[in-house]
């Protein structure tokens, strides 16, 4: 029978029972009087129980009415951290979600197959994308400036991200067209030791080792010809002859551009490209959807 008890009822009940005066408790809840005793009145007779005395004395509640009030007050609670939840769901789903990158994915077409699931599992979502200098590894992520990004593997502190590996690429050599190495098939990182080198700025920390092979120099410091801190910086010192550098398979057509190539090189690991987020925000909706998008784009192709 108590299961056509409405939230209105039981809000009705717990006014009059906190005021123990049914003209205040309408007045609180702005109804009429007789519109509210109407409803407990009918709430009493769905229960089959008198909820309150009433008499010249005033109200007060019955003992069925005592413990009514304690459940009363629990559901009405829950009903209104449940309301809570929706709207903030709700909030997620229509909210932004700025996506930092230093260079695009490009990999065909991965960022719009991304995007496309992003956006059809939460219509509402916005996703904004942030251009972020190489000077900053994590693409806006430590800043707070972007809530998910596309790195390079290994970021600094990396303790405070979780990721999602997107792609592992062999790292090739990109070198002017005029140097000795660029007519060889293959070039074996031991030719390029003594090379000078492009390198990312000193605050990408981990990043830019990485990109100098340091764990393949055999403690021999690398020779740096120049700091680069974007692509066409990056064309641009190749092209004067400042040095060479690595680069990921995938980003090769950026910069191999008039007067550049590249070639592959045995002795050294590959690159990873992954999707990361700060851990404090593993639990944010729409980080776990974009994050869920890069991984099922990976896994299944393109939408």
């Amino acid at each position: 029978m108590t299961t056509d008890v409405h939230g209105r009822d039981l809000r009705y009940f717990v006014a009059v029972a906190e005021e123990l005066h049914f003209t205040r408790a309408a007045e609180r809840l702005y109804v009429s009087q007789p519109a509210l005793s109407k409803q407990v009145r009918a709430l009493e007779r769905l229960l089959g129980a008198q909820l309150f005395r009433r008499d010249r004395h005033g109200v007060a509640l019955t003992v069925a009415g005592e413990a009514l009030l304690p459940h009363a007050r629990r559901m009405l609670a829950a009903w209104e951290g449940a309301a809570a939840a929706v709207e903030a769901a709700k909030a997620a789903q229509r909210s932004t979600l700025t996506v930092g990158m230093s260079t695009s994915p490009g990999r065909g077409g991965l960022l719009p197959a991304i995007r496309s699931r992003f956006t059809t599992a939460h219509p509402g979502a916005t996703p904004r994308l942030r251009q972020v200098s190489w000077e900053d590894p994590t693409a806006g992520l430590a800043a707070g400036s972007a809530d998910v990004a596309f790195v390079w593997l290994p970021l600094p502190d990396e303790e405070r991200y979780a990721w999602t590996v997107l792609v592992e690429e062999p790292r090739l050599v990109a070198l002017p067209d005029t140097h000795p190495l660029a007519t060889r098939a293959e070039v074996a990182f031991a030719e390029l030791a003594d090379e000078p080198f492009l390198a990312l700025p000193r605050s990408a920390g981990p990043l830019r080792d990485h990109w100098l092979a340091l764990d393949a120099r055999a403690g021999r410091p690398p020779r740096i010809g120049a700091e680069i801190a974007g692509v066409e910086e990056t064309y641009e010192a190749l092209v004067a002859g400042l040095g060479v550098c690595l680069v990921a398979e995938g980003n090769a057509p950026l910069i191999t551009l008039s007067g550049v190539t590249t070639r592959p090189v045995r002795g050294i690991g590959p690159s990873r490209y992954a999707l990361a987020w700060r851990r404090e925000d593993e639990a944010r909706p729409l980080v776990r959807a974009y994050a869920d998008a890069c991984r099922a784009t990976v896994a299944g192709g393109t939408p």
